[in-house]
């Protein structure tokens, strides 16, 4: 058999039905969606769009006596590694299937009665391109394939499966409709991808769409984080350990000559400012204020490594030694400064104020195409982040 598999809990059944496989189609409504907008199941959709964090993006509800086809296929393009990407079920939740990337892998989980299943494998598909994935039920297997000819293939067998075929189900683009905590493999919910050109099942029912109106996908995207001007990331600087004989080491990669805004800030609980980095689009600089003293740079470079030590911070642009500044800093001259990396904010693409309410201003707009700490790309997923900050991809 071709194709490629790791079954996490074998030898138990894997059956949610061939309707579980598919979620929308083309076609009109018959304002079953009581003023809620209606779209095709067809149309391009960015899964990340804002909305409450698992809440799906569309959904709709379908009779499954409706359902005629046994294949559905859809485009997915992506440089995130994790997220869902779709959900159904029957018996209102009592059983379900989600299709979603995990480290960048498709991964199936399937609840069916008493049994739990989660199957991934098959070749990494966060690499920006577009992806033809088809999910078929061929009795008795159901065969997720991608690009034509990479193939998961999953066996089923079930005394249940006409009792399953009576009913509704539930299909969801984007999110879950039921408890997350009932997952086993459990994700991160949104996913900074798009989907297209789906034909699902042979139906024609619209998808209702949880939002006033579907955002954009970007013609091109690019590896990065993408900075809209709404909003900023905010992690607490205690994740990042500040090392005596290191310090802590910030490295930026970008066209800062598109950059606008404030790229970063470090801010404490009832301290000043500690330190911000400001792009002026008009001005062509990029602004470094350590305390009460600024530095301006002019905008020409493309990468900057900025390191904070116990006496001292350093600003090395493009890799060149000979372009680096250096200026004091320390509990003497900075008052807080370790407290500061300690029990403060590091916040990208804002500028911090004086509450901790995570409001601040200032926002940046533009792509960072490396953010580093200490080493480590900063996955801005795990920082409480406004929704319009694309993590894993900018417009190229």
């Amino acid at each position: 058999m071709p194709g490629f598999c790791r079954t996490m809990a074998g030898g138990v059944l894997l059956s949610l039905s061939l309707a579980l496989l598919g979620w929308g189609a083309e076609g009109q409504g018959s304002g079953r969606g009581r003023g809620k907008k209606e779209v095709s199941g067809g149309a391009t959709v960015y899964l990340g769009q804002d909305r409450d964090i698992w809440r799906p993006l569309m959904h709709t509800t379908v009779n499954l006596n409706e359902i005629r086809s046994i294949k559905s296929s859809f485009y997915l393009r992506t440089y995130d590694p994790e997220g869902t990407v779709f959900y159904g079920d029957t018996k209102n939740g009592q059983d379900w299937f989600i299709l979603s990337l995990k480290d960048g892998i498709p991964l199936m989980q399937i609840s069916r009665g008493e049994s739990l299943v989660s199957v991934a494998g098959g070749p990494k598909l966060n690499d920006g391109k577009w992806h033809l994935l088809e999910v078929s039920n061929q009795e008795p297997f159901v065969i997720l394939e991608v690009d034509g000819s990479n193939r998961m293939v999953v066996g089923m067998q079930s005394k249940q499966t006409m009792e399953i075929l009576s009913g509704e189900l539930r299909l969801a683009l984007g999110g879950i409709l039921m408890d997350k905590e009932q997952m086993f493999v459990q994700l991160g919910p949104h996913m900074d991808g798009c989907v297209r050109g789906g034909s699902w099942l042979n139906l024609s029912i619209p998808w209702e769409l949880d939002a006033e109106e579907l955002w954009p996908c970007h013609l091109n995207i690019q590896p990065g984080s993408y900075f809209p001007g709404s909003g900023f990331a905010v992690f607490n600087t205690s994740v990042f350990p500040f090392e005596a004989d290191r310090g802590v080491k910030v490295e930026l990669r970008g066209d800062f000559r598109k950059m606008d805004g404030t790229i970063f800030s470090i801010k404490a609980s009832g301290q000043k400012l500690l330190f911000a980095l400001v792009a002026n689009n008009n001005t062509k600089e990029i602004t470094l204020t350590v305390g009460e003293e600024k530095v301006s740079m002019k905008d020409t470079f493309k990468a900057m490594v900025i390191i904070f030590q116990t006496d001292s911070l350093r600003v090395l642009r493009d890799g060149d030694e000979s372009n680096t500044t250096t200026l004091p800093i320390g509990p003497v001259s900075h008052p807080g400064y370790l407290t500061t990396w300690k029990e403060g904010r590091l916040a990208v693409g804002g500028l911090l104020g004086e509450e901790e309410d995570d409001a601040g201003s200032q926002f940046l707009t533009g792509c960072l195409e490396k953010i580093q700490v200490q080493g480590r790309d900063l996955d801005l997923d795990l920082a409480v982040k406004h929704m319009s900050i694309s993590s894993y991809s900018c417009p190229a």
